[in-house]
Order: C-alpha cells, then structure tokens, then sequence
C-alpha cells in the first residue's frame, strides 16, 4: 500500500510505527455552526481510510477532535445569547447528526479542547522551559526561530514565510511568523487560570496535546483538509517535536478542497452547503457517493448535475443489492450447479482490483469504478430465466457488500421498516389475484404505489422496491 506524504510530496510505502497497529489522527470541526459539505469531505474520506486499513488487517486507533473554544464559538455564543461551552454542546450533537447520515462511524475517541487544558498548560510550560516560547502579558507566543525546520510541511523557508507575513500590530511578538500557543482572557471571554493569568488556549497546541494524549508522541497517520497544511499542521508539528524531542507524524495526508463554479467552498467566502441541506434534497448516502466519486487529492466541483449523478448511481447500487436479497429467499433451493461455482471463483479479478486501486494511495474513483463493474456482471449472472439457487444469490451478495462497507455504502440495506408491512399487501395482493378478485389486487397495487413502492414481477416470484 502507498500513500501520497504531503511531507515529501511522493507516495511512499506505508509502513506502520508498530506491526499491525496503526495510529492516526483527523483534525475535527470547530463546533459554531452546521458542517457545509466542503467539511463533508475529509470527514467521509478518512472514514474509507480507516476502513480499509481495518479491511487490510491493521487494529486503527482513530482520534477525531472537537474545537469547542475559539473566537468563532465565542462570536456564536454572543449572538444566540448563551454560553460558549452550550453553543459547542449544541454543535457536536448537531455533527454526530450528520455524521452518522453520512455513515460516518464516530471516532475511536473524540476529544474537546477544553477537556485538555491541564495538558495544554504543561506543554505550553515546557516549551516555554525549553526556550521555544515566551510569555507577554498573560499572552504566550511560540518562537519559530528557534524552531530550524519551521516550514518543512509547507516547503516554504522561515524567511519566505516571514517577509511574506501580513504585518500584524501587536508589538507583543518577537517576529510575527509567531503564533498563539495561549490568550490571555478578553472581558466576558471564558477563561482558565494559568501561571500565566486567566486565558484560554490558542487553536494549534490543542491537536499537539490531544494526539500525544491518546496516540503517543510520534503517530502514523494525520490528515485534514489541504487548507491545514499552513499554517496549523505546520504549528503541530514545530510544538510537538519541540516539546517532545522526536518525529510527530510519519503520513501526512491532505484532501483537496471542493469548490462551487471553481471557488474553494467556504463559510468565509459565504458560498457553501450546509450537509444538512444537501441531505434534504438528494440524501446523505448520494453525497457519500459524491466524494467517493474522485481521488481525495483531486479538486471537486459540487454541482446538481454532480448529485443527481450520484444519486442514480447510488440507486443502481441498491437495485442490484436488492435483486440479491430477493432472489436469496426466492430463488432454487439446493447447491450451487458448476456454473454458479465457476462464476464465484472468478470474481476475486474485482477484488484483486479493487484493493489495487485503493493500495495506490487509496484511490477511491478507482475502487468504485470496479465496484460498478462488478454490479453489471452480477446483474448479468442473475437477472436470467434460469432460476439462481439461493446459494448463488448469496455469494453474489457477499462479494459485493465486501467492497460497498469498505467504502461504507450500502449502509441503508438494513433499514427497511416498511418491509413487514409490505410483504403482507403482497401477499394479500396475491392472494387476491388467486381468488379472482381484480378489483382488490388492483386496489393494493395502487395503495403500494401510493407509498412509493414499485413492484415487479419476476420468475421468482413478486418483489419490491421504493421508488
């Protein structure tokens, strides 16, 4: 397997810290406001990361944080009229909403900032021991110069950084390539008390303290979005190998941004979706898809066209599912006939291919190209007159939904409450077309239609989709 190092700019080999085990970290959202759907993306990307490192054998630990103390937060807070700490609350509850419409599964742990202060405060302190920081005013700044790889991620010299540094008035810092390791408390703020007065943490040091709290000093994995390469990544980074004398992270890996009419989607720029909003008219599950649909690195450009190409493409996922649902309970009994045996030994091709596209730096278009390939040919295999045995179907399936969970679709198979209640009209359909009664079986026909349900009759009997 091969990952592209925003470190060294190459896919490299993976190579885990400990056989086995991986360790990574993803930086979370600011909790002020609803996800957009450009914070969607690396949300549902390194959900398929995870997934198919645990697909590939490896025991993840996967840290996700919270930022639930920021200017942001605080803004939020005066404006609604309640505390900071009820507008995060507020917040988280509204991603993990979101989050698991996209079928996103939560985090080993996710941890908060302000449930890390006394952490902050010691790493803070010790990089103020070690000379990489210095305290003005209750305010305490991190010292880049001392720093003699500041810009390593970004590939951007100290120099080029610090001549091109937008001239910030604050006579308190040393150089203003300098950043906030803690902030003295403005009035009405929330605040900690420190040895440097009451205040409250800068944005960076958080993720340093959090990953070395549950991953351990030098971790395998840290993604984010591209936008977090500069300047918190490289931040990360300078605090953490300063405070703990040793490499932070061995993978870096960034997504690209997703944009609309080719602007980088932002609450910023004003030009976004909420996932929220997007979900109401297409469906969490078709902008899963959507994302899937291009290489991580790769820019995506949100559209409708965009969606209702998922959403169609998401919809022949399901019917050929389905299908084999179907034909597992209504389909021959018995063995599998030579044939059938033969047509399963032949589709590890797509699982071979499958794992190849996503080893070469998990490439997820790749993958879900197979994966559409694999659904025509078992729509081919067993949309016939020839009867499929049940045991068929049922291989088909497995060698299916084995890649869709990798990439974490077909996550709604299983949420049918309508299922009960529809098999009973059919049979009472069937029932009444047997006794003669048209009129009845025309009646029900129309009552399923009514609920968005399509039936179709087959060989095998009667089966049923929504609409």
């Amino acid at each position: 397997m091969k990952l592209y190092n925003s470190m060294s700019r190459t896919k490299e080999e993976f190579k885990t810290i400990e056989s086995g085990k991986v360790k990574m970290y993803a930086c979370g959202p600011t909790v002020y406001n609803f996800i957009h759907v450009g914070n969607a993306r690396p949300i549902i990307m390194f959900d398929v990361l995870r997934r198919y490192l645990e697909f590939c054998g490896y025991d993840v630990t996967f840290v996700q944080n919270f930022t639930d103390i920021d200017d942001k937060i605080i803004n939020r807070a005066n404006e609604e009229g309640i505390s900071a700490s009820e507008v995060a609350e507020k917040y988280i509850g509204e991603y993990f909403k979101d989050a698991q419409g996209l079928g996103v599964r939560p985090a080993t742990v996710h941890p908060r900032a302000t449930e890390n202060i006394d952490g902050i405060i010691s790493m803070v302190s010790d990089l103020i021991e070690k000379g990489y920081a210095y305290e003005v005013n209750g305010d305490v700044y991190y010292r880049t110069h001392r720093f003699p790889e500041y810009g390593k991620l970004s590939h951007q010299p100290l120099a080029d950084l610090e001549s091109g540094a937008r001239i910030d008035i604050n006579d308190n810092k040393e150089s203003p390539v300098d950043f906030a390791l803690w902030k003295a408390a403005k009035p009405g703020e929330p605040y900690w008390d420190s040895p440097w007065g009451k205040g409250r943490p800068g944005w960076h040091i958080e993720c340093s303290v959090m990953s070395n709290r549950y991953l351990g000093k030098t971790i395998d994995i840290h993604c984010g979005g591209e936008d977090l390469a500069f300047p918190h990544h490289e931040n990360e980074i300078a605090q953490s190998e300063a405070a703990n004398g040793c490499c932070f992270v061995h993978y870096w890996v960034h997504n690209g941004f997703i944009s609309i009419d080719n602007k980088k989607m932002s609450k910023s720029l004003g030009n976004f979706f909420t996932v929220r909003e997007a979900a109401e008219a297409y469906g969490y599950e078709t902008i899963r898809l959507f994302m899937l649909s291009a290489h991580y690195r790769s820019p995506l450009n949100y559209s409708e066209e965009s969606l209702l190409q998922a959403k169609n493409a998401l919809q022949r996922l399901y019917t050929s599912a389905e299908n084999l649902q179907f034909l597992m309970q209504n389909g021959a009994e018995g063995e599998m006939t030579a044939d059938e045996r033969n047509f399963i030994g032949g589709l590890h091709v797509y699982r071979d291919r499958f794992k190849a596209a996503m080893d070469d730096d998990f490439n997820t278009a790749d993958a879900l190209s197979v994966v559409f390939e694999l659904v025509r040919e078992l729509n081919s295999a067993t949309v016939s007159e020839k009867h499929p045995t049940r045991e068929f179907a049922g291989a088909c399936f497995s060698a299916l939904t084995e890649l869709t969970d990798v990439l974490g679709l077909l996550y709604n198979l299983e949420k049918n409450d309508l299922a009960g209640e529809v098999e009973a009209l059919i049979a009472a359909r069937a029932n009444a077309r047997k006794e003669k009664n048209y009129a009845e079986a025309d009646r029900i026909r129309d009552q399923l239609k009514d609920m968005g349900i399509i039936l179709e009759d087959t060989p095998q009997g009667v089966k049923w989709r929504k609409a």
